[in-house]
């Protein structure tokens, strides 16, 4: 399957212009049921342990919730682990979509699932870019026109279960500095912190997605996601492409259009890959 000559085009202006586009009904329903499923085998996997665990680049985090117990607030490179992911992220219209704007050499820094499950507390991201969690940072060139960040809707993704918010326009302002300290996931995405950065919180816009559309967004591009209020779940599967011409980290994806095998897993975020390649339990945050 591929795109539609009208999806092919018409997100590509907005991305421009705004810093994030959404690419509508990507995927079907009985493929997001796919994708579903393997967010539940994942899931079951992260919270039978007792801590948060790492084995290479795989990363089960998981947190005490004081209203659900332990939770899984995401997995980092599930791939490694599960086919049907992996196939996912290699599909031909997740290569239509960024092909345009990155070219057909493309690897990948950024696999993870994510859940917002309703009830949980401890589930909100503070606004931020993703160029700051770009290191070092000179691995990384030219990071305004080089990745791109997507997102698979797996459940209805609304403002009521704590859609993404973002801010357009926000690529064009540079790398800003937040006025929080701490990590990004234990931060309410607060009005005053843009208001701190001389922006207008009304501008904001809530990602309004379906299951198996798609949005995309620059890594300048300010976004965070607030609490989930519904009684369903809000589960998106996140995956950051990069023009391989301008990154020395990550995972081939596409050498000439061509979907890539993971092998031997490559350095992208865990410092220690390959010192310490054991399964390790990582104490809570």
């Amino acid at each position: 399957m591929s795109l539609s000559p009208r999806l092919k085009h018409s997100y590509l202006d907005h991305y421009e212009e705004f810093g994030y586009a959404i690419v509508k009904a990507v995927f079907g329903p009985a493929e997001v049921r796919d994708i579903s499923g393997a967010f539940d085998r994942l899931y079951a996997r992260a919270i039978s342990h007792p801590k948060s665990l790492r084995h290479q680049n795989v990363f089960f985090q998981t947190a005490p919730d004081p209203n659900l117990g332990r939770v899984a607030r995401f997995v980092q490179w599930p791939s490694y682990i599960d086919t049907v992911l992996n196939q996912f992220r290699l599909d031909r219209r997740m290569l239509e979509i960024v092909e345009p704007l990155l070219g057909t050499n493309i690897k990948q820094i950024i696999n993870q699932l994510h859940w917002k499950p309703p009830g949980a507390e401890r589930v909100e991201f503070g606004f931020h870019q993703d160029i700051h969690f770009r290191r070092p940072r000179q691995a990384y060139r030219n990071p305004h026109s080089s990745y791109v960040q997507t997102a698979i809707a797996v459940d209805s993704h609304r403002e009521e279960n704590g859609a993404i918010r973002i801010y357009p326009e926000s690529h064009k302002l540079g790398e800003l500095t937040f006025p929080f300290s701490g990590r990004v996931m234990e931060h309410a995405p607060q009005d005053e912190d843009l208001r701190a950065l001389g922006l207008d919180p009304t501008n904001l816009v809530d990602l309004d997605l379906d299951p198996g559309d798609i949005a995309i967004w620059n890594l300048y591009t300010i976004h965070g996601s607030g609490p989930n209020t519904s009684q369903s779940d809000r589960r998106v599967y996140i995956n950051g492409y990069v023009r391989a011409n301008d990154c020395d980290r990550g995972e081939w994806a596409f050498r000439n259009r061509e979907p890539c095998s993971l092998g031997q897993p490559a350095l992208i975020h865990f410092e220690d890959l390959f010192s310490r390649p054991d399964p390790h339990y990582v104490e809570d945050q």
